[in-house]
């Protein structure tokens, strides 16, 4: 893989650098006009200088006299072509700065638009840091060369007409020419392929390094309650000392090639002035095309290196383009439909699993995915409550992933009112279905931006509502800012129930028509629980009931549902009412009676917190 990198980085990086130019032409047509002023105006310095020397000072110091129109003349000819060449670097670099950091914006959005776009089973495969890196580090990498690519397109237009003014001048000084800049480009090339399988490795170092600091600080209360903060501070300082080593590596690379790309173009001055001393003793040439050759390759030093800037990022450059194009062609999205259910009078939906078979895919993708669900049979009627009951790992939250299509079946049919749910528009699927799922996530913002999301049509009033029927408006009313309140970073502010009720107002203030909970109350007292899910069978605002599929595990919760569906190993095993289900199924009562009796063991664990005051006096309120 590196050697292969390193034989074709060069091409590889100007194909990026092609299609930098495709999308901004206007502005890198500024940005290399910009050079292009500049470098014709270095050559113009150079002659000028040497006219300067030639025609006025060696003929001033000859006569012990100065010229005053001539001296004039010349400061005025060295002004106006110090005025150009600003204006040049002025374009230049506006240009160019311009033109990169539009690039790095649009391909950040695009970049975050595809991780949008793509399914879950793909963020599956793909670590969260790796993800965040290529959309930060990876996108500046693939760009980074723009900066001085404007600067080393006008140094080539220099170098050319550079190359045309020395054999206009002399041809023994254009050899001289011939020589330095072809060992530059070469050297410059040689630099590249050595440089690219350690941009390479640097820019993965830079995306394992991110990965694993996510993790930690994600799993933070982990690692603090299991002791493992020595650990994982070892397992990052390990990746850090490997990205080290490599940026290590570049930095002695470059500090073997960068001398050398000084050091050519001083040699080629130094040879300018052995020649020239030559031709000057044969009278080929005059004092003055010698100091303004002599000149011109001093002052060339500098834009030359514009050269070598660009190649020397280039690896850096194809490293951060391969890890964003692998994200801009991963495949696997989820294409929608052009089907609206928008009925005039908002009615609950009725949902229908056909034999739908499911299987994550493997973390590895030429390995076989496991299937999860087999077979899996059901309706939930419109305006009815049904409730999925099966032990850890049966496939409960697969299916409600299923209901809400963040996933698809391998085989079968989801319906929504009749309509497979594959032919909905994405917006009235959003409008039709939501989701609370089993972990709450609240953004760190207020209350009332986490209930809206910025939906249309969601005021205060509606978040109210939404608040009452979650029951939450009592917790939020009594909040320093109440809606205003800002909740912190996935909503540390606030307890476990809290964030629940939080999420689930969230759902309903989009007034959904099918309401998938996926143990969506458990952190919430049974009693709120219960408050909640009457509340939802029959709003207390006149509205619409909404059709309800809940995972549960209480037995309050469970005898609420118009029908159960038990779920074992993916396969629905019996359906039917609570009691019907304990009657007849004795897996189902088992598992209901251990639930029932963890539930009584957790509510007596909290009447006792309840009524056990604190120092200050006060009372314990658990929500948890």
């Amino acid at each position: 893989m590196a050697s292969g990198t390193s034989r074709d980085v060069v091409g590889r990086g100007l194909q990026v650098l092609g299609r930098a130019i495709r999308e901004q032409p206007r502005i890198f047509a500024v940005a290399v006009t910009g050079s292009v002023l500049f470098g014709l105006m270095v050559i113009a310095s150079a002659y000028v200088v040497g006219a300067v020397v030639g025609k006025v000072v060696v003929p001033a110091v000859a006569r012990g006299s100065v010229t005053d129109g001539a001296l004039a003349l010349a400061a005025a000819a060295l002004f106006g072509i110090s005025v150009l060449r600003v204006v040049g670097i002025f374009g230049r670099r506006l240009g160019a700065g311009y033109m990169q950091y539009r690039l790095q914006a649009a391909y950040r959005r695009r970049v975050t638009r595809r991780y949008l776009d793509l399914p879950l089973a793909w963020h599956h495969r793909n670590a969260t840091g790796t993800l965040l890196s290529n959309a930060n580090s990876d996108v500046e990498a693939a760009w980074y060369p723009i900066a001085p690519l404007p600067f080393a397109v006008g140094t080539l237009v220099m170098l050319v007409g550079a190359v045309v003014s020395l054999f206009l001048t002399d041809w023994a000084l254009a050899l001289v020419g011939l020589a330095v800049f072809p060992a530059l480009f070469a050297l410059n090339v040689v630099y590249s392929r050595r440089m690219a399988p350690r941009q390479a490795r640097a820019q993965r170092l830079r995306a394992e390094v991110s990965s694993i600091a996510h993790e930690s600080f994600d799993g933070a209360l982990v690692v603090k309650t299991m002791g493992r903060e020595a650990q994982e501070t070892a397992r990052f300082a390990a990746r850090a000392g490997d990205l080290r080593d490599a940026l290590i590596s570049v930095g002695k690379l470059r500090g073997v090639f960068d001398p050398m790309l000084e050091t050519l173009p001083s040699l080629g001055t130094l040879a300018v002035l052995v020649v020239g001393a030559i031709r000057l003793r044969q009278g080929a040439i005059t004092v003055t095309e010698l100091v303004s050759v002599a000149f011109l390759f001093t002052v060339l030093a500098f834009p030359v290196r514009a050269i070598g800037w660009v190649l020397a990022e280039l690896p850096r450059s194809v490293a951060g383009w391969d890890r964003v194009r692998r994200v801009l062609d991963a495949t696997g999205e989820m294409p929608y439909g052009d089907v609206t259910l928008d009925p005039a009078t908002p009615t609950p939906a009725a949902l229908a699993f056909h034999d739908v078979h499911f299987g994550y895919e493997p973390a590895e993708a030429h390995l076989p995915g496991a299937e999860v669900l087999g077979e899996v049979t059901f309706t939930v009627p419109a305006g009815k409550t049904v409730a999925l009951v099966g032990p850890t790992g049966a496939g409960k939250s697969t299916i409600a992933s299923l209901a809400v299509r963040l996933v698809d079946p391998r085989t079968g049919t989801i319906t929504l009112d009749g309509v497979d749910v594959r032919e909905l528009t994405a917006a009235s699927l959003a409008s039709t279905v939501a989701l609370v799922a089993q972990v709450p996530f609240v953004f760190d913002d207020t209350v009332r931006a986490n209930i809206t999301l910025d939906r249309p049509g969601i005021g205060d009033e509606e978040v109210w509502a939404a608040l009452r029927l979650a029951e939450a408006d009592g917790f939020v009313a009594a909040l320093p800012e109440g809606l205003d309140t800002m909740v912190g970073e996935r909503g540390t502010s606030l307890s476990g129930g809290q964030r629940q009720r939080l999420t689930l107002a969230r759902a309903l203030a989009g007034r959904p028509r099918l309401l998938v909970l996926d143990d969506a109350t458990s952190a919430v007292d049974p009693r709120v629980e219960a408050a909640i899910l009457a509340g939802l069978r029959a709003p207390a605002d006149g509205g619409a009931p909404a059709s309800i599929l809940v995972v549960a595990y209480r037995r309050a919760t469970i005898a609420l549902a118009d029908e159960v569906i038990y779920v074992e190993h993916g396969r629905v095993v019996a359906r039917g009412t609570h009691t019907d289900l304990l009657a007849t199924v004795p897996g189902y009562a088992d598992l209901v009676t251990a639930y029932e009796q963890a539930e009584q063991e957790r509510e007596q664990t909290r009447t006792y917190d309840e009524v056990t005051p604190l120092t200050s006096g006060l009372e314990v309120e658990v929500d948890r």
